[in-house]
């Protein structure tokens, strides 16, 4: 992402519109080797990086440890499927705000009851949701980062001028941060309830199950 700092606010906003998830259609329809889907991943996801060209996305080493702790399925005959590459891509989002075992937490019921079960809604319509649900949120989140571009620059009324850019650029980093740490808060505690045997895919119908059972007696 790369933002002109001459014109801040309309560079941000014009970043957004370029960050485009990878769409399940884009994902190859077979089974990859490690270096493809490496490949794949970087070619999809580099122009978001802080350091295009620079950044890995995922190495194998990474990819090695996701499956050694059960975050991701183990490859087939050491290849990966669509729905390996799908799990890749919501794991590479959250590493950057999550702890591995919060990822394991959140990610576990979906590969438990999606992830290559041979039913219609599987890990695919999953994907396609949880993405497409954010790509609608995009000029809701365009809007919020204007108001907080506003309201940075209402700030440090007080301080010699000559610090005023620096000062409302810090404002402004200052209100996106505050967002940022309140959000993570809500997703972790949301995450801890998960962990604690919160609601997950299967346990209501499992427990309904349970209560018609114990009617019968």
């Amino acid at each position: 992402m790369t933002i002109d700092n001459d014109n801040l606010l309309n560079s941000i906003l014009e970043s957004l519109d370029r960050v485009k998830y990878i769409s399940p259609e884009d994902i190859p329809n077979i089974d990859l080797y490690m270096d493809q889907v490496t490949t794949f991943m970087d070619s999809h996801l580099q122009s978001a990086a802080r350091y295009p060209g620079e950044d890995k996305i995922l190495t194998k080493t990474m990819i090695n440890n996701y499956a050694k702790s059960d975050l991701l399925p183990p490859p087939v005959k050491k290849k990966y499927s669509r729905e390996h590459v799908m799990l890749l891509v919501f794991i590479y989002y959250y590493k950057g705000i999550l702890s591995i075992n919060d990822i394991q937490t959140l990610l576990k019921p979906i590969t438990e009851h999606y992830f290559q079960n041979g039913q219609a809604y599987d890990m695919e319509a999953i994907y396609r949701e949880a993405f497409g649900m954010e790509d609608k949120m995009l000029q809701s989140m365009k809007a919020d980062v204007e108001e907080k571009f506003r309201v940075s620059q209402e700030a440090f009324q007080g301080a010699p001028q000559e610090d005023m850019e620096f000062l409302h650029k810090f404002a402004f980093i200052c209100t996106l941060g505050f967002d940022v740490y309140m959000k993570k808060l809500m997703i972790e505690k949301m995450i801890d309830e998960l962990g604690a045997g919160g609601q997950e895919p299967g346990k209501k119908k499992a427990h309904k199950a349970k209560s018609e059972e114990a009617k019968k007696v």
